[in-house]
């Protein structure tokens, strides 16, 4: 995904900026000079809403494109506008470190038969890779609940080759939750024990 921006002008201030629906932002990384560039708000909401921070940009725009994942973005508490970006620039071939999120897809059988409900512990997976080989999400099969003891695990996530996973192998990824017994199930259940209660006396009566 490409993304259009321009160096900013030290003399136009913030306010003007975003006043005109750009977004100050900055370019970082390892091999990559500070750098302090402009782009259109609009643009970058469409693009961060596709790519998250998992997804390669090019920022077009410069004297040389720099390829780029999103860090961090500030927003306004009360407009929820975005007011600030920092884009990490990615060496090609070299390996990076990244969050990326987690698909649930499918439904749970034990969902299905009421048994209990699915909560999902954990929303991205912390993964290191080269830039061409970072996913842009890892899909997480619910169809393997079947009972209210199943869990999914990182250890259980099929990730792409040549990305690794950074965290631990035993952390919970999804879980189930037991339904709670509603009281006309809990009265049901009663009058089954008491009436093999009433079975099992009448059984020993019969037999002395």
């Amino acid at each position: 995904m490409t993304l259009a921006v321009t160096e900013r002008d030290q003399k136009t201030s913030l306010k003007v900026l975003r006043a005109s629906g750009a977004i100050p932002a900055i370019v970082y990384g390892k091999a990559q000079v500070p750098m302090q560039i402009v782009l259109d708000g609009k643009e970058f909401d469409k693009v961060r809403k596709e790519a998250g921070e998992s997804t390669v940009l090019q920022l077009t725009g410069l004297k040389t494109a720099v390829e780029v994942l999103i860090k961090e973005v500030d927003f306004n508490p009360v407009k929820q506008r975005v007011m600030h970006a920092d884009f990490y620039a990615v060496e090609e071939g070299k390996e990076i470190s990244a969050h990326v999120p987690l698909h649930f897809i499918g439904v749970a059988p034990v969902e299905e038969a009421h048994l209990g409900s699915v909560t999902k512990v954990m929303h991205e997976l912390e993964v290191t890779s080269t830039p061409a080989s970072l996913p842009s999400h890892i899909d997480v099969d619910l169809g393997v609940l079947r009972t209210v003891e199943s869990k999914i695990h990182v250890s259980d996530l099929v990730t792409p080759k040549g990305v690794k996973v950074t965290m631990a192998l035993e952390e919970p990824v999804a879980i189930v939750n037991a339904a709670k017994q509603t009281p006309a199930t809990e009265e049901a259940e009663a009058e089954v024990d008491m009436a093999a209660v009433a079975v099992e006396k009448k059984g020993k009566e019969e037999e002395a």
